[in-house]
């Protein structure tokens, strides 16, 4: 089988009931997508598959052969961090590291969902919600950090959504 994974193709000879986040971890040793409960509940193994974010443990990795996948290591990299990750390092999002890269990936869909105007359960209007702090932490409750780093990521993810708007607010201008 064929796969797009972080803009690279990958081939991969796999049961058809193979997850994605095994096809990852263990056939193409990318490993930043980690296993955390296997059911979907705690968002550790979050990646962005065409844009969206998704829980990989939960889907199979046949039905994404020609999708746009896109996990921590397609992000950034140390001589170049993601802007959500350094902001994660400047504010000290993580504290064991474990659920990080699903946090960041999750953060990077999400605040594409914001962009895009879509509405979450706590939003005020279905028009432009606002973007408070509650909206963050509700389009987030997906991911569980066992360290309780939530005040960390919250305000880290707040910084580069204030960078965004500040950058769309002058190309407005």
């Amino acid at each position: 089988m064929q796969f797009t994974i972080n803009g690279q193709p990958y081939q991969a000879e796999v049961d058809i009931r193979t997850s994605l986040l095994d096809l990852l971890r263990e056939h193409l040793s990318l490993t930043g997508s980690k296993k955390g409960c296997d059911h979907g509940q705690c968002g550790a193994c979050t990646v962005l598959v065409n844009g969206r974010r998704i829980n990989s443990c939960l889907t199979l990795a046949v039905m994404h052969q020609d999708d746009d996948i896109v996990t921590i290591e397609g992000l950034g990299s140390p001589e170049r961090l993601h802007p959500l990750q350094s902001a994660f390092v400047r504010h000290d999002g993580f504290q064991c590291g474990y659920c990080t890269p699903g946090q960041i990936c999750s953060a990077v869909g999400m605040l594409d969902e914001v962009e895009k105007g879509w509405p979450s359960h706590v939003s005020a209007t279905l028009n432009d919600p606002d973007f408070t702090d509650d909206e963050i932490r509700e389009r987030m409750s997906g991911n569980i950090c066992r360290c309780s780093a939530y005040p960390n990521i919250v305000d880290a993810i707040r910084e580069v959504a204030d960078a965004r708007h500040g950058l769309q607010a002058e190309a407005a201008e």
